[in-house]
């Protein structure tokens, strides 16, 4: 009966363990686009027409969000409780190709980006 209980003990920790190291979130680096969410849905755009109408769009209220090179969207989340918006963040890249890095959280087929770090590339969109 003792062997038993070790048994589920160990198999409760490890079913413990692995759920605490997917909320944890993997640390990762992402390249993509700064799109606002409305046009990397509705329009299926691959990147945005301009800097200028994702940030006219961002600025209405439509969240921005990563558009990866590989089409994955990337939701920006805080890490603090109350989240803090993350539109703000981000305005200043609306439209622009970036490298950004921190850690992503999957749930329900969705991914969110803590953001540790922003870089804008070089590469612009075409008016």
């Amino acid at each position: 009966m003792k062997r038993l209980e070790i048994v589920i003990l160990f198999l409760l920790l490890m079913i413990l363990a692995v759920s605490t190291a997917r909320a944890g979130g993997k640390l990762t680096t992402v390249k993509g686009y700064v799109i606002d969410s409305a046009c990397a849905f509705v329009k299926d755009l691959k990147k945005p027409i301009s800097s200028e109408c994702a940030l006219a769009c961002a600025k209405a209220g439509s969240p921005l969000v990563i558009l990866a090179d590989d089409g994955m969207i990337y939701w920006p989340i805080s890490a603090e409780m109350p989240a803090a918006g993350q539109n703000e963040r981000l305005m200043p890249y609306a439209g622009q190709k970036v490298t950004v890095s921190g850690r992503v959280y999957q749930k329900g087929g969705s991914r969110a980006i803590v953001i540790n770090k922003i870089e804008r590339l070089g590469e612009k969109p075409t008016s």
